[in-house]
């Protein structure tokens, strides 16, 4: 299989397995999609990592393959390609991106579907489609701009680009930057000590920060508002709540 979900102590792991760069082709895309909503489904899985070696994150699309598809063929594809994306930008739960090596084109946008992103620090990230006559075809146009500002996601989608991490981290494109052999272990300490964590709670909180930036204001006060008050109708409120009277704050253990 191109694409992997291993689970531990709550904790799943999508792991690319491509070698040797991890490109993703369509079968890649696909497997992507049907993990991410098997990771949505699961309730052994509270928080999600995704991964792609030691070496290298994703160097993009399969250009072989792309190569042989005219107009028609991307018509009927492009929907799937950003559909199995969309998917992992989606899971209902906290998801990190382990960045190691490379991580252009596609595999730019697959890391922008992330909550956060931990890179190596000898990451190189950037969307090169331009270079290709073309531009992001997975959601890069989109997830680029909301994430670290239109003139910042223009000038790489414009010019194609590479970024090294120092400056991935200093515009806002990766939150974290660590050595190269550092990379998965902390991305799994993030994910495991928020699998720890009030499920519904989490997953509320992701919904209302992902719906409040792709609407107007109201609407996310709304949707906010909404999830706010239902919150108070589980039995992690009623836990958290209990445990910070009787023991003070952060010491509760939540289902």
């Amino acid at each position: 299989m191109t694409v992997n979900l291993e689970v531990a102590e709550g904790v799943g792991t999508l792991r690319l397995d491509r070698p040797p760069m991890n490109a993703l082709d369509v079968a890649t895309q696909d497997r992507l999609k049907e993990l991410a909503e098997e990771a949505t489904r699961r309730d052994d899985v509270r928080a999600v990592v995704i991964y792609g070696g030691e070496r290298v994150f994703a160097a993009g699309a399969d250009i072989k393959e792309m190569q042989n598809m005219d107009h028609t063929a991307m018509v009927l594809r492009a929907r799937a390609l950003q559909d199995s994306f969309t998917a992992v930008a989606r899971i209902p739960k906290p998801v990190v991106a382990a960045i190691t090596g490379y991580a252009l084109g596609g595999g730019c946008e697959l890391a922008l579907c992330a909550d956060y992103r931990i890179a190596a620090d000898n990451a190189k990230l950037g969307q090169p489609e331009i270079l290709l006559g073309l531009i992001p075809g997975a959601g890069g146009t989109q997830r680029l701009p909301r994430l670290v500002g239109p003139s910042k996601a223009k000038d790489l989608i414009f010019t194609g680009r590479q970024v090294k991490a120092d400056e991935a981290l200093a515009i806002g494109l990766v939150d974290r930057v660590v050595p190269a052999a550092e990379v998965y272990g902390q991305a799994h300490a993030w994910a495991a000590k928020l699998a720890q964590g009030p499920a519904i709670a989490l997953r509320a909180a992701k919904e209302s920060v992902d719906t409040g930036l792709e609407t107007d204001i109201d609407t996310g006060l709304a949707v906010e508002r909404n999830w706010f008050a239902g919150l108070f109708a589980t039995e992690d409120r009623e836990t958290g709540m209990r445990s910070f009277v009787e023991e003070g704050p952060g010491k509760a253990k939540f289902r």
